[in-house]
């Protein structure tokens, strides 16, 4: 059973509540993972910004009771039900949505009353836009790579890794010829001290095309020529599934693949080639500031 939106959660809350005690959101929690049968997997699941799933939506039903009502914050952390909440479990409702609280509020707005329910919390579906903007931006990204040469797409990913802190001190990647190279293209420093060093392989190869299994043998060939046990092979293209196994069963190697989506969404995480467009904060109460007046 998948992870539940946090409509789902607010009823088991409401009834945990009934008994008229304090409870808290980590009781909270345990409920709904038992009664929705979740996996540790499902459990452990979290967003960008690390707090679990489960527990954000628990967090966001308890929000939501708080706000029409139906219970109240006695202290932090925890909370109680009201006249209000128990007059709505007496109803006997199959399951409490936005749309049922926004109906037996006596304060809600017109414009409340029109907007449909989400089935994720407001945060959570801020980051989905934002995931699928960046989806697109990735795909534009990477037509745009396409425009230019192969040499510009051999100093994009030297740029890159650049951005991600490899390069040594000076933080300097070398490119190799454009010819002749015994494929390798390029070649960075690990770490700051420049202690070892990762060889690179970029090919930028059309969307439908897969780089093959003989393509990673070849690479890897490159590598013993250069006594060398690192390397990272980029593809603006795809890996074929037999190019992927060998790559991850090499007994003496470690060679990472990246392919054209993965190469773009780093792209977009290290600010290579791109610029913010807009910012929005999104705030939440500092509670250590209530609790040190």
């Amino acid at each position: 059973m998948a992870i539940p939106d946090f409509q789902s959660c607010m009823l088991p809350i409401l009834k945990m509540l009934s008994d008229k005690k304090e409870h808290s959101i980590s009781e909270y929690v345990g409920i709904i993972e038992t009664k929705f049968n979740l996996t540790d997997k499902e459990k452990a699941a979290r967003l960008g910004g690390g707090q679990r799933i489960v527990y954000n939506r628990v967090s966001w039903g308890v929000s939501y009771l708080k706000r029409y009502g139906l219970i109240i914050i006695p202290r932090r952390g925890y909370s109680l039900i009201t006249e209000k909440g128990i007059e709505l479990l007496n109803s006997s409702p199959d399951k409490i949505t936005i749309r049922m609280l926004r109906n037996i509020s006596e304060n809600t707005s017109e414009a409340e009353m029109e907007t449909e329910d989400f089935p994720k919390p407001p945060d959570e579906v801020i980051g989905v836009l934002i995931n699928d903007l960046n989806e697109q931006l990735a795909s534009d990204i990477l037509d745009l790579i396409y425009t230019n040469s192969p040499f510009f797409f051999e100093k994009l990913v030297i740029d890159l890794l650049l951005k991600m802190g490899y390069g040594g001190i000076e933080s300097t990647g070398l490119t190799t010829a454009q010819t002749g190279d015994g494929g390798i293209d390029g070649v960075i420093k690990q770490d700051v001290l420049g202690l070892d060093s990762i060889y690179i392989q970029a090919k930028r190869w059309e969307r439908d095309r897969a780089v093959g299994r003989p393509d990673i043998q070849k690479f890897v060939g490159a590598l013993a020529g250069k006594n060398a046990s690192k390397g990272v092979f980029i593809t603006t293209s795809k890996y074929s599934e037999s190019a992927v196994n060998y790559a991850e069963n090499l007994p003496n190697n470690k060679v990472i693949l990246i392919d054209g989506m993965e190469l773009t969404k780093l792209m977009i995480k290290y600010d290579l080639a791109v610029s913010v467009s807009d910012t929005y904060h999104i705030k939440k109460i500092d509670s250590d500031y209530f609790e040190n007046i």
